[in-house]
């Protein structure tokens, strides 16, 4: 209970943000929700044994700025995970450069801090900052490649996890593919596909090495008045035991309004 109220609470005080920002036109804000049937976080089985999880959000950026604010919630919908629900609070900042290049880079900064409310701070607590660069201009036949670097550590001096200061690579290439629309009204239809692989140098006690690979498809369906909903698939090779032991797959079903 502790965990929904801190997120509830959070939630409303970005609403009130929100809606106050927006009549002034400069606040983008977006509230998800995401069913995942399986938590997969940068190789890692969060919940093992392959359980499902609820993954609501929000999202708030001063578009004219660059700086935004994120919110993200994760609780497994069976018992025995109650000391892993995790709220994440990430500040970040966007920009581009090389405007009108074939070789303009977005970058985005970001700050990311790792709460588990029902845990002591010195006992799971985590951070983290990030830099992640694509070129979406770079491959004439619309292949995005990006790279993500991090940086992570433990939030406390004495804590419990204070050896799983660490970094990962992560590289990725998207493409989207334009398909035939369903249903038939809908004249086409985009096809979201990625492909990443990450070395995990040393973070949360794993190996140097490279932990695994990500092939994922997803595609947005508009539903109208700002809601959209958007089911994806996802396959991880992986490769280094001190990460996880096996493949794994999982699906993802998310509803997302912007206003």
């Amino acid at each position: 209970m502790k965990a929904k109220a801190v997120f509830l609470a959070t939630i409303l005080a970005l609403s009130r943000l929100s809606l106050a920002k927006a009549e002034e036109n400069k606040l983008d804000a977006t509230v998800d929700v995401t069913y995942v049937s399986r938590y997969i976080w940068r190789g890692f089985d969060a919940y093992p044994n392959n359980h499902s999880a609820i993954q609501p959000s929000v999202d708030l950026a001063l578009s004219e700025t660059g700086w935004g604010l994120n919110v993200w919630w994760s609780r497994a919908n069976t018992s025995g995970f109650e000391n892993n629900e995790e709220i994440d609070y990430t500040l970040y900042y966007n920009k581009s450069l090389f405007e009108g290049k074939t070789y303009k880079t977005d970058y985005t900064i970001g700050w990311t801090y790792y709460y588990y409310p029902d845990e002591p701070r010195e006992a799971a607590d985590m951070q983290e900052v990030s830099l992640n660069l694509s070129w979406q201009n770079i491959h004439p036949g619309g292949l995005v490649p990006s790279y993500t670097v991090v940086c992570t550590w433990p939030s406390e001096h004495a804590s419990d996890v204070r050896d799983y200061g660490g970094w990962f690579h992560i590289f990725q290439l998207c493409y989207d593919l334009t398909i035939r629309g369903f249903p038939a009204e809908t004249k086409e239809q985009v096809l979201h596909l990625s492909a990443e692989t990450i070395y995990n140098d040393g973070a949360y006690g794993a190996d140097h090495d490279w932990s695994h690979a990500v092939f994922g498809a997803s595609t947005c369906f508009n539903l109208g008045k700002n809601l959209a909903f958007t089911p994806g698939f996802y396959f991880q090779s992986s490769w280094d035991d001190s990460v996880n032991t096996q493949d794994e797959y999982w699906t993802s079903l998310s509803i997302t309004y912007e206003f």
